[in-house]
This record gives structure tokens, C-alpha cells and sequence, in this order.
């Protein structure tokens, strides 16, 4: 496994990148309502992020054929937006994004509610969000990666929920996935020591019943078995000696 510690201009141009996702992933989850369709808010992503000058990582990366991965309910990750698939009130809707600028990839992800939604489900999504927090906690240098993976599957499974076990985070840099693997599911050996300059894209994958998820017959739509609700948050994020930088999380 070899492990990239970037510099300090791969850092700014990733600082960017991340920057320039967050915005993005800002003013798309603003937009989202009933009666809308999963085409139109990968339409309005994509032109989003090409206002930036950025390229959308996932178009076309490995025969994906939208800029925005666009999942709802069940689904966990890389929904295939659609003109036929409707948003409808009550949902949960998942957004898993990528851009790339002057070649240096930023990947974020954000769940969020359609108008009204059940307690239960905002309660899943606040969960899986604050999991990424506990896990971003020992993204220091001299700390472990698999203390990251731990801290994240403790919470998840303190409120019950089932942790995705057959998809996990990974390193990113000029690449959107580079080493290493950063599971959510807790872990027996340590993992690799951490040193300032890696960069992370760490996302929960959190399911409300079982961990366990089937692939679609488009060959990218996976879902849980149970058809149970989830829920998927994920930045890129900067290890330093004094903690996390989370570079793809923009404050409103």
C-alpha cells in the first residue's frame, strides 16, 4: 500500500477543490423538493460545478453516466438519476458528488430530508453525520487509521443502526480513489500510522435495519437487502499534527 503525503501546493489546490464541492453541495441540497426529478437535480449539479471551471469526477468514471450520484431511501449509494425517478415528500435523498480542479479530485456526500420527514429518518441522518465527526477525531498524525474506523462503527451501532460493511472510504488525491481503504466497520488491527499532509475521504454508509446491500441490475445502484432507510455523509479531509482539516465542508 503506498500511501501519498502531498505538498504543500497539492494541499492548496485540494483546499480548492474542497472548497468549491462544499459550495456546491450547499446550494444543491437547498434546491431539492417535491415533484422533482432525479435528472434535474444531477442537471443542476453538474452545471453548478462547471460554473466553478471544475470537471464532475464521476461523469463517466468507470462508465458512470451522471455528474451527481443521486440516491433515495434504500438506496445507499450511486443512484443513476433519471427523468423517471421523482423525489416525493418524506424522502431522504443522498447526493454524492465529486469535482476535479487544475487535476486534484475533492469527494463529499450529504443526506437530506424532502419537506416533511419522519423522525426516525432525521434521526438516522443526524446520526450518520455526527459518526463522521467521532471518526475525524483521531485524523491526526500519530494516530492510527483504523481508530478513525472504530470510533465511526461505535456510534453508529450505540443507536443500533447497521454499518455498510461492502463499501468503504479511500484515500484521494490527483486520483479520486487512492490508498488506503478506510472501512466504517470496526476493525481488529490497528491500520497504518497516520502522518500530516494524507488526504481522506471518509463517508459513514448507515443503514436503519441490516448492514447488508445488494447492486441493482444497472450494475450501480446498490441498496440494502432489508429495504431499510440509510444514510451517507463524506468529506475529504487533511490530516494534520493538531487534528482534522475538513476541506470540503463550507460553513452557510
Amino acid at each position: 500500500m503506498a500511501v501519498s503525503v502531498k505538498s504543500h501546493r497539492e494541499i492548496e489546490l485540494m483546499r480548492e477543490a474542497g472548497k468549491i464541492l462544499g459550495t456546491v453541495l450547499n446550494n444543491l441540497t437547498k434546491e431539492i423538493k417535491p415533484g422533482m426529478s432525479t435528472w434535474h437535480i444531477d442537471k443542476m449539479g453538474e452545471d453548478m460545478i462547471r460554473s466553478f471551471d471544475c470537471v464532475p469526477s464521476f461523469l463517466g468514471y468507470g462508465g458512470y453516466p451522471a455528474s451527481i450520484c443521486v440516491s433515495i431511501n434504500d438506496e445507499v449509494v450511486h443512484g443513476i438519476p433519471s427523468k423517471k425517478r421523482i423525489v416525493k415528500e418524506g424522502d431522504i435523498v443522498s447526493l454524492d458528488a465529486g469535482v476535479i480542479y487544475k487535476g486534484y479530485q475533492s469527494d463529499a456526500a450529504r443526506t437530506v430530508g424532502v419537506g416533511q420527514i419522519s423522525d426516525e429518518a432525521a434521526q438516522l441522518i443526524e446520526v450518520t453525520r455526527q459518526s463522521f465527526f467521532e471518526g475525524i477525531k483521531f485524523a491526526k498524525e500519530g494516530c492510527h487509521l483504523h481508530e478513525i474506523s472504530n470510533a465511526i462503527a461505535d456510534y453508529n451501532e450505540k443507536h443500533g443502526y447497521g454499518v455498510i460493511r461492502d463499501l468503504v472510504g479511500h484515500g484521494i488525491g490527483t486520483k479520486l480513489h487512492e490508498d488506503p481503504e478506510i472501512p466504517n466497520f470496526r476493525q481488529e488491527r490497528r491500520g497504518i500510522k497516520l502522518y500530516e499532509g494524507m488526504t481522506l475521504a471518509i463517508e459513514p454508509m448507515v443503514a436503519m435495519g441490516d448492514w447488508k446491500v445488494r447492486c441493482l441490475d444497472d450494475d450501480w445502484t446498490m441498496v440494502t437487502t432489508d429495504h431499510s432507510l440509510t444514510a451517507h455523509y463524506e468529506n475529504t479531509v487533511l490530516v494534520t499534527k493538531n487534528g482534522p482539516e475538513i476541506l470540503s465542508l463550507v460553513k452557510e
